[in-house]
């Protein structure tokens, strides 16, 4: 199979990125899933959200749950470190279901798309044994990459499930590019890590996004679902709120959930 590169956009052009002006939005996707088993939940009201626009409570008119198929990019690590998630690949593929499409994008140094949207399991399978590991991860890099055209014909929700040993290295893109990028496009990421280094880093990319983070081996401690199933459940199902007012939400913005539980809340606003 010939591979297709996926350039880098330089530097400057993620940098323009924050020329981008704010749009009128009213609605916007929510996750929300328990920190420590890593489970959706799905049984919350309106009442049960707060949403801070720059510190500024935005009234939630209405929270509406829906499970829904979804396009998938995943991103696999094949860093000098790499091998370590490579089972999980394998797994993640097999959940999923008829209607759904993925296409994989190897990354290290550079990203490169080994395999593009397809809803056959055995070319994804067949994708991921062929990948060669070497060179540092550069994580950021591979998002922006992957999210900036990548979902031009995409049917469903649009998400990055990003599998990663952890680490990232040089990247020349920055987080906030990488984040400003993907709320533009409608995407959602959702890390699945083996080592926590750059745990903070994930946590930001999937709460400003609407995605979710998932640890592997916290998951294999506190659940008796295999990572892939419950990163599954969590990415097919979110809550769509709809707020008062037709002000544009800023960067700023922030969705809490009044309850006592050590809940992961996530938001992207939809254009």
């Amino acid at each position: 199979m010939s591979l297709v590169r996926i350039r880098f956009l330089p530097l400057a052009a993620a940098v323009a990125l924050s020329a981008i002006p704010a749009l009128a939005v009213t609605k916007m996707v929510v996750t929300v899933v328990e920190q420590k088993t890593g489970q959706a939940i799905t049984d919350l009201k309106a009442a049960d959200f707060i949403v801070l626009d720059d510190r500024t409570p935005r009234r939630v008119e209405s929270a509406e749950y829906t499970t829904t198929p979804v396009d998938v990019m995943l991103l696999l690590d094949t860093s000098l470190v790499g091998h370590m998630v490579q089972p999980v690949a394998a797994d993640l593929i097999a959940r999923l279901d008829e209607k759904e499409q993925m296409a994989i994008v190897s990354f290290h140094s550079s990203a490169d798309l080994i395999q593009d949207f397809t809803a056959s399991k055995d070319l994804l399978r067949r994708a991921v044994a062929g990948v060669k590991y070497g060179n540092e991860p550069r994580l950021l890099d591979a998002i922006f990459a992957a999210a900036d055209g990548g979902f031009e014909s995409a049917s469903y929700r649009r998400v990055i499930l990003l599998l990663t040993s952890g680490a990232e290295g040089n990247s020349r893109v920055s987080e906030r590019g990488v984040i400003r990028l993907a709320r533009k496009k409608g995407i959602s990421v959702f890390p699945v890590y083996m080592l926590g280094y750059e745990r903070s880093m994930f946590e930001s990319l999937a709460r400003q996004t609407g995605g979710a983070l998932f640890s592997i081996r916290e998951l294999g401690r506190n659940s008796t679902k295999p990572p892939a199933e419950r990163a599954f459940n969590v990415l097919r199902g979110s809550y769509t709120l709809t707020l008062s007012g037709n002000l544009a939400l800023g960067e700023k913005v922030k969705v809490e959930v009044s309850r006592p539980q050590k809940l992961f809340v996530s938001a992207l606003p939809l254009e």
